[in-house]
């Protein structure tokens, strides 16, 4: 199996097997032969093998990987820009399915699914009160395009159980989370990954916020752990003139490479503010150093995770893959976005972010210190920017770690929140439609009720999440009814219409906004 592997290998990355290179193939094959052949007990061949991949692997850079066919396919699939399937967004409410939405125009709005809905079967598969894993119904649930996915639904109102013949399709995933006016002038947009559909699905936002008169706009990139490097230099290219250097790639066996604006970016004037925060990582970071260095746009936040390194995926006869880094990315100034770290010591590579907030630096920007080497200027204005890992804002915005209580953050992780909304919102789904036609008269309008509130606090006492005191249950309402608030709003129309809502609490949108009124202070 492994001289397979090597041999497969070979010809896709024109390796050269050197004296050295065959001494540890030749060791490596006579270990898992005397194993196979030798060993007390019954072995998987496979396994020794996924594992001997692991262990060389985890004694290179943080982010040099191997996945198996499964493992593989998984990571992939949210990057494809689709996956076939029936086409509805759910969420497990007392170990039932319940659709929130169903995907506009997808197979199962089509045939007269609803939101709201449960589906207790598929093809004769018992979904409802088996505990079945979000995995598995998900596996249910999806299955090539063409294929028919035989539904039996409970309706709320609706005595019998109804059955649809429900013909799978490609359903198409989106990264552009949320586009909206955020004020008069000024769009917003966040994209939560780059992939192979991020570009098209950037220009069309800018086109239609554009339509709505947008001349100024706000690209949050916060949480984005990046994805596809060609996605982030097409979303770039929609800000920059053609020409302007977004990336370049440097390694020792593979040559220099420049990526460039291709042109013809639907944004190419008007203010541009970048928003980013440790999670920011990768792809989000080569279009924030991009905007940065080119001088197109101010970046608000925190410094991003420093995730510089290029992986090269290397693909295996039986759908395993290694991705192997193969050089770092440097922005068009020149700073390597790689953070540093030690070879072999991804524990500690890990801890990074926690050793930054445990040093103050996520919460004062005193905390914050770069060596003289690490100053580099940007290529119009020289303003100076820093390296050494990351890509540092051009405006700090501190975490306020007094935002969330402790009570409000076990309410979050016990799933205490979600839980009661998807209750509330089950219950009341037709009344809120019917009451709220448009979101301007929801946001205005809406406030959460008592009884939600009291069903959100004797859910918590019930699995023993208590405030410290009233003063702790006091200081966690105005996040609680924010949250409650936007996540009706999300499940009544979209994404956009729940950050709409929370970006209004946003210390980095509000940041973000002085800049463009041209306020900063």
């Amino acid at each position: 199996m492994l001289v397979c592997c090597v041999a497969t290998l070979g010809a896709q990355a024109q390796l050269r097997l050197t004296q050295d290179i065959q001494e540890a193939l030749d060791k490596l094959v006579r270990a898992e032969v005397a194993i196979k052949q030798l060993y007390v007990d019954t072995v998987n061949a496979g396994k020794l093998t996924d594992e001997a991949i692991r262990g060389m692997l985890s004694m290179l850079d943080p982010h040099s990987s191997y996945t198996t066919a499964e493992e593989t396919r998984k990571l992939s699939e949210p990057l494809n820009g689709n996956f076939e399937g029936i086409g509805v967004q759910f969420n497990i409410l007392d170990d039932t399915l319940v659709v929130n939405q169903t995907v506009p125009k997808g197979p199962s709005e089509r045939v007269g699914i609803l939101a709201g809905d449960r589906i207790i079967s598929v093809n004769d598969t018992v979904l409802a009160g088996v505990k079945m894993d979000r995995a598995d119904i998900m596996k249910n649930l999806r299955g090539p395009k063409g294929t028919v996915a035989n539904l039996k639904v409970v309706r709320r109102g609706v005595k019998e159980v109804l059955s649809f013949r429900v013909i799978r399709d490609k359903i198409p995933l989106h990264t552009v989370d949320a586009a909206y006016m955020i004020r008069p002038g000024i769009g917003f947009i966040r994209l939560s990954s780059f992939g192979a559909t991020s570009g098209d699905e950037v220009r069309e936002a800018i086109l239609k916020l554009k339509n709505e008169g947008m001349q100024s706009l706000i690209l949050d990139l916060e949480e984005n752990g990046g994805g596809y490097m060609q996605a982030a230099v097409t979303v770039a290219s929609e800000f920059l003139q053609q020409n302007d250097m977004i990336v370049y790639t440097d390694g020792r066996s593979v040559p220099h490479q420049e990526f460039r604006s291709t042109g013809g970016g639907q944004f190419l004037e008007g203010k541009l503010v970048v928003l980013v925060n440790d999670y920011s990582a990768s792809a989000a970071e080569i279009v924030s150093g991009a905007i940065q260095d080119q001088d197109r746009g101010f970046v608000v936040g925190r410094r991003t995770f420093g995730k510089g390194l290029v992986q090269r995926p290397i693909e295996f006869p039986d759908g395993s893959m290694v991705r192997l880094t193969v050089s770092h990315y440097y922005t068009p100034s020149g700073r390597c976005i790689q953070k540093p770290y030690e070879k072999g010591k991804k524990r500690q590579y890990e801890e990074d972010l926690m050793n930054r907030f445990k040093g103050g630096e996520m919460m004062h920007i005193d905390s914050i210190h770069f060596a003289d080497s690490l100053k580099y200027k940007t290529l119009r204005e020289g303003r100076t920017v820093y390296g050494g890992g990351g890509i540092m804002p051009d405006y700090f915005v501190p975490l306020d770690t007094t935002v969330y209580t402790n009570f409000y953050r076990q309410l979050n992780l016990k799933s205490v929140i979600i839980n009661s909304h998807m209750k509330y919102v089950d219950a009341n789904r037709k009344a809120l439609k019917k009451r709220y036609k448009k979101f301007d008269q929801f946001n205005a309008e809406y406030q959460v009720p008592q009884a939600e509130l009291d069903s959100v606090f004797a859910a918590a006492d019930r699995m023993g999440v208590k405030p410290k005191d009233d003063v702790e249950k006091e200081q966690t309402l105005p996040k609680l009814r924010l949250v409650l608030k936007a996540l009706v709003a999300r499940d009544l129309w979209e994404m956009s219409e729940y950050f709409a809502i929370m970006n209004e609490d946003s210390p980095t949108v509000h940041k973000a906004l002085e800049l463009i009124a041209g306020k900063p202070d």
